[in-house]
């Protein structure tokens, strides 16, 4: 793949060189022509990836940045959550044979 990538870019270079070439390449319209012709991939990827999102929303459905964003909301509660058992569990000594920490870790198991 690389001896293929170098032999283009060798090609390209050579292709530049020529007066034709670098002539053409002066015109504004070619340009633009190109500048257009380079951004098509990236508008098209976005262009489908936003239908996708629309398909999504009208059948109910997460798109792939709402579970993004739900897992990290879910590994920071869980986070918060170790902590404070964490903390709760240095705190304890001798009262904490009170019925409400046991609910806890109960409820948080669930």
């Amino acid at each position: 793949m690389s001896s293929l990538k170098k032999t283009l870019m060798q090609q390209g270079m050579k292709l530049m060189s020529d007066p034709r070439v670098m002539k053409v390449m002066q015109d504004e319209r070619v340009m633009k022509a190109m500048m257009a012709a380079m951004s098509v991939p990236g508008k098209a990827q976005s262009l489908a990836k936003e239908q996708l999102e629309n398909v999504a929303k009208a059948m109910a459905l997460a798109t792939e940045s709402e579970v993004k964003d739900l897992r990290r909301t879910v590994r920071k509660l869980e986070d918060e959550l170790s902590k404070m058992k964490h903390a709760d569990g240095g705190e304890k000594g001798p009262s904490s044979k009170g019925g409400t920490s046991g609910t806890k870790k109960s409820s948080a198991a669930e």
